[in-house]
């Protein structure tokens, strides 16, 4: 038989058919089953189904008849609890109470899952330096299928706000700055969790995106404060990583707690119904994030009753720990200030959630105790861990001190040397301190007989011990400590060990950074400097005259000016996780070549912030590397370039990238081109390198950025070789919403352009759309 385009467009029609009759079957299955089990339901049950509960994050309640939480699931007045962690033999009790309410609707189990289950992986932005779509993904599966295991089926994950202003401290749990790269990762990540199609399997759950929305725009970085923008910023340069999300599956999102255009996140119709469903054409549920409802009185729209009702109306559906929903939904109701309707179409989404989870099928479907054996902290987890942990680093700075010999003296010093929990990083719940491979034993490992080691504390992280913070408690210190113990020594006696470390070895390894609770939620930082204890270390290391490298561990952006004129080397790990010591072993001994580059600037002084480079010209614009020049917009005290910019990061070895061609000079509205650059490996190791196209619209009816990424690739290079990277362009990547928030391509010159990063992107070529 032979096969014509034709007969092929046939087929292609009738498979396409098929599949929309079995989807819309299954649709029609879906609606008749809630149909019914919504008209067997008292308006007190439905509202019960949008109350979501706390369990404590690591113990379970004593589970009798008058707990409350046992009166609430057999009664039906609980829709979801989270907070557990590998205690499957609880939730399936508390599962069989659910069963036991008048119409046995199964109960949700939810848990913050940022980075990993129980094999914890680099932090998010760590992750996210990667620019790896295909790791990503894998990360977000393998977390997923460790939750399954110990039967939770919802995770609070991903977190997709953007960020440019490094002194918030969640900073740490998303992808960066840039909107296209942020929409990248949480597609991966939303991929991993659910898969690429709307059935789940028992190792599959539901990803809830947050913070839903512009939670990473707080003013002054500081955590839960204002959002003051535009709708047209907003669209363009902040929301594209929550409409992709929505794009890719995802099944609920979590309202964030600031305010935007003066109405709460979690009552703003604009956010939660125009936009996110009738925009992005969001069809699952929105749960609040943690007494989100309660604390919309103190943002001063009401008291409890009020806030409740204006929250399910402007499209929240689900009510985390506030009990604002189930305690005044009835009585709002009966007075008339919400419908039967809007408690139903909330209810209903839950109970969509639930049947496409297969929960009505088998209520027990994630509860099974013998996974936990076999599935969680497996040696192939750990292996992808290690390998993910190499590819998120970035090499900041290296004068030729990396990689090291395996030969050398080294001196290991520094108060994360051999601290195993701050390894793990902000929001790992279930991580435990003893399963983190410390940079000691790291080292030690990768050393073997070879070379020879000194190690010494050198300092405390901070002068005075952290108070609060969220990373504080969160990982578990079975034995191995919060680190090294509380010293009785002077911070002076501390680094006069690790002096005399560093005299007697041929090159120090200085591990300087940041605690688990100086990031995360609630740890802004005004000031995000490395702590002046270490900053003091760092200088009497240097006043040895050997050769320093430093190993930063952090959550976020810091301030390292003097650090760069002064270091010889920097290697940004982040907070890499379980496989910490093995994967910077990895790279500062060469067995991996660092290819990791940045998602966010890194600021020279903090007064720059916020900084981000995909900023507009002004009428006066100031070239970012000039000094200060009077009446042009500049800074007198510091140029306006960020000590590292975003995309940046170094290699052991070199690239060399030709000029970008195009396949045409211009194309229509409607078109497509590509556009090439070939990249050689100039140097002696092999390495991968993070291609990146840019683009600049250089006249439109809005003003636009200086430069947006529009597409990047991770590509293998062997030394010697080369390789061309090509890019297809077409009218969605040049297009913006413009001044009546309508998404357009308009005709006129763009800048392409493509580099290693966004400031050595090299001449640009024009592309014409006509």
């Amino acid at each position: 038989m032979k096969i014509t385009f034709k007969t092929l467009n046939a087929v292609f029609a009738f498979i396409l058919l098929a599949a929309l009759t079995v989807s819309c079957s299954k649709k029609s299955e879906m609606d008749k089953f809630i149909d019914s089990l919504l008209s067997q339901m008292s308006v007190e049950e439905q509202i019960g189904q949008l109350n979501l509960h706390s369990m404590g994050f690591r113990s379970s309640a004593a589970l009798t008849d008058d707990n409350e939480t046992v009166k609430a699931v057999k009664t039906g007045n609980m829709g979801a609890l989270y907070g557990f962690g590998g205690d499957p033999a609880t939730m399936r009790k508390l599962q069989e109470y659910a069963l036991q309410s008048p119409h046995g609707i199964p109960l949700m189990f939810g848990m913050d899952v940022i980075h990993g289950y129980q094999t914890i992986f680099p932090v998010p932005l760590a992750i996210s330096n990667t620019w790896n779509r295909e790791m990503v993904e894998k990360s977000a599966r393998i977390a997923a299928t460790e939750a399954s295991s110990s039967g939770i089926n919802w995770v609070f994950s991903p977190m997709v706000d953007i960020c440019h202003d490094a002194r918030w401290g969640r900073i740490v749990e998303g992808a960066g700055e840039d909107p296209y790269l942020g929409g990248e990762m949480a597609k991966a990540m939303v991929w991993g969790y659910q898969g690429h199609d709307d059935v789940f399997s028992d190792n599959e759950v539901l990803a809830c995106v947050k913070h839903y929305a512009l939670y990473g725009a707080a003013e002054a970085g500081r955590d839960y404060n204002t959002v003051n923008l535009g709708r047209q910023e907003i669209l363009n340069n902040w929301m594209r990583p929550y409409k992709d999300a929505a794009e890719a599956g995802a099944a609920s999102y979590m309202s964030s707690f600031n305010e935007y255009e003066g109405i709460p996140a979690t009552a703003n119709k604009y956010l939660l119904t125009d936009l996110l469903r009738d925009e992005f054409g969001f069809d699952g549920f929105v749960v609040s994030d943690a007494t989100a409802v309660a604390e919309l009185v103190n943002h001063g729209i009401g008291d409890l009753q009020e806030a409740s009702a204006r929250a399910l109306q402007a499209g929240l559906d689900m009510d985390m720990n506030s009990d604002g929903f189930i305690g005044t939904l009835k009585k709002s109701l009966d007075e008339g200030r919400v419908t039967k309707a809007d408690i139903e179409k909330a209810c209903r989404r839950i109970l969509e959630a639930k049947y496409k989870l297969g929960l009505f099928d088998d209520p027990f479907k994630y509860i099974d105790e013998e996974k936990v054996k076999t599935n969680i902290f497996t040696p192939e987890n750990r292996a992808f861990a290690r390998e993910l942990a190499r590819e998120s680093q970035v090499l900041l700075k290296n004068d030729g001190v990396l990689p090291l010999s395996k030969n050398a003296r080294i001196a290991l010093v520094g108060p994360f040397a051999n601290n195993a929990s701050d390894m793990s990083g902000a929001w790992a719940m279930s991580a435990k301190a003893s399963d983190n491979v410390t940079i000691l034993q790291g080292v030690k490992e990768a050393l073997g007989t070879s070379g020879k080691l000194t190690t010494a504390q050198g300092s405390k992280i901070t002068a005075q011990p952290i108070r609060g913070g969220f990373g504080v408690g969160f990982t578990r210190n079975e034995g191995a400590g919060r680190g090294p113990a509380a010293p009785e020594k002077t911070n002076a006696q501390l680094i006069a060990e690790a002096v005399a470390a560093a005299r007697a070895a041929d090159v120090v390894v200085a591990c300087v950074g940041e605690p688990n609770s100086m990031s995360g939620e609630g740890s802004s930082r005004a000031d995000i400097s490395i702590p002046d204890v270490q900053v003091e270390l760092l200088k009497a290391l240097k006043a040895t005259g050997k050769p320093i490298v430093m190993v930063l561990t952090t959550g976020r952006p810091l301030t390292l000016t003097w650090e760069d004129e002064n270091m010889n080397a920097i290697l940004n790990t982040w907070s890499l996780g379980t496989e910490s010591g093995h994967a910077i072993a990895d790279v500062l001994f060469g067995d991996a070549n660092p290819s990791g580059k940045l998602t966010t600037s890194f600021p020279r002084m903090v007064g720059q912030l916020p900084l981000y480079y995909n900023h507009k010209n002004t009428g006066r614009p100031h070239p970012d590397f000039e000094p200060y020049r009077k009446f042009t917009s500049c800074y007198m005290d510091v140029i306006n370039a960020p000590l590292y910019p975003f995309g940046y990061g170094l290699s052991y070895t070199t690239f060399e990238y030709s000029p970008v061609t195009l396949s045409a000079s211009s194309m229509p509205v409607n078109g497509k081109v590509t556009a090439s650059v070939t990249v050689k490996n100039t140097g002696k190791y092999d390495g991968k390198e993070a291609v990146q196209l840019y683009i600049h619209d250089v006249y439109s009816t809005s003003t636009r950025p200086v430069k947006e990424l529009r597409g990047f690739e991770k590509v293998d290079i062997k030394a010697g070789e080369s390789k061309t990277v090509t890019f297809e362009i077409c009218s969605d990547d040049l297009a913006y919403y413009n001044h009546d928030l309508k998404w357009v391509c308009e005709s006129g010159d763009y800048e392409i352009m493509i580099g290693p990063n966004s400031k050595d992107t090299g001449e640009p070529v024009i592309l014409t759309v006509q």
